[in-house]
């Protein structure tokens, strides 16, 4: 009922309705819309009450990562019609799976924060409240288990767009960070459940720093923030802009079979792309050109003796030459 009486006041664009007139509508009373206006003012809206005027929303919340914030004007088919939001949670990725084989397909788990926040192979990924965008989507394509790691490819293509979109001049190190001027802005964790010939679910996770100005030390010199780069742009449009891209890429690889475009787009971002960059695994370092990226998205680079090889995500990582990109 709360999700109902915040979509109206959203859809009023700042004029006042009544109580009343809420209550018509939704069949409850007076009483009942004044209590959930007022959960709703301590859950950060900014909703004016005037006595024979009613209600209205004073400012639209900016940042404000609420399942009737994204949900609000969002033009996606399946993609965030089911959110779960929280304010602080261990893992968005951790509580995706557990629910996922009963939640919807497209369902979203955001938190405000994560206590137990990580990335690719393993790594802490630091996710302080309000900071960032800590989010995860449940995903069930009807495909081979062996085509779901091009998701990965996907998200960061649809991510890339989106920022770009909004004005981020963005770019991907392969296979799934997201660089701004030179450091890392966002990561994308793809996590799978299936069968020999059966994808039971993918959670796709997605940190992203939006407002943070400090990092831990390890980190300090490889990663930034919006924020930090000069941009300040609302969480909301930024969640809602990439579960358009998102799905958009998505349908066109299940419905489709389409990866060429997505490859393209994906290779447009590249800023590994005609670059020496070292591939790592373990302690091993190798360093090699990249000259292209495959239609399975997997790098194609040439050995030191000349030597093309195809590199697959896995368990490898890959840095610059002279630097993380």
């Amino acid at each position: 009922m709360r999700k109902k009486i915040i979509n109206i006041i959203l859809d009023n664009n700042r004029e006042f309705i009544s109580g009343e007139e809420i209550s018509k509508q939704l069949g409850i009373s007076r009483s009942a819309v004044w209590k959930h206006i007022k959960s709703l003012k301590e859950e950060g809206y900014n909703i004016e009450s005037i006595n024979k005027k009613g209600y209205r929303l004073k400012e639209k919340p900016k940042d404000l990562l609420s399942s009737q914030n994204i949900a609000h004007e969002l033009n996606t088919k399946f993609l965030g019609k089911s959110i779960f939001h929280f304010e602080t949670i261990d893992s968005t990725n951790t509580y995706a799976k557990k629910i996922a084989s009963e939640e919807v397909d497209g369902t979203v788990v955001i938190s405000e924060e994560q206590t137990l926040g990580r990335g690719r192979l393993g790594r802490i990924w630091d996710s302080k409240a309000y900071e960032g965008i800590w989010m995860s989507i449940i995903l069930k394509p009807n495909i081979l288990p062996y085509r779901t790691p091009f998701l990965t490819i996907i998200a960061g293509a649809s991510i890339a767009n989106a920022l770009n979109n909004l004005g981020v001049s963005v770019g991907i190190k392969w296979p799934n960070d997201i660089i701004l001027n030179g450091k890392k802005l966002c990561g994308i964790l793809t996590e799978l459940s299936a069968e020999i010939e059966r994808v039971n679910y993918i959670v796709l996770g997605i940190g992203m720093n939006v407002k943070n100005l400090n990092f831990p030390n390890e980190i300090e010199n490889i990663a930034t923030s919006l924020c930090k780069e000069g941009y300040d742009l609302s969480r909301v449009d930024i969640v809602r802009e990439i579960l358009c891209e998102l799905e958009k890429n998505y349908l066109e690889f299940i419905k489709n079979e389409n990866r060429e475009k997505i490859i393209d787009t994906y290779k447009k971002y590249s800023v590994v792309l005609g670059k020496n960059i070292f591939v790592i695994k373990n302690d091993d370092r190798e360093l090699v050109e990249c000259v292209d990226i495959n239609i399975d998205g997997n790098l194609i680079v040439k050995k030191s003796n000349g030597a093309i090889k195809e590199v697959m995500s896995g368990e490898v990582s890959v840095r610059g030459e002279n630097g993380y990109v």
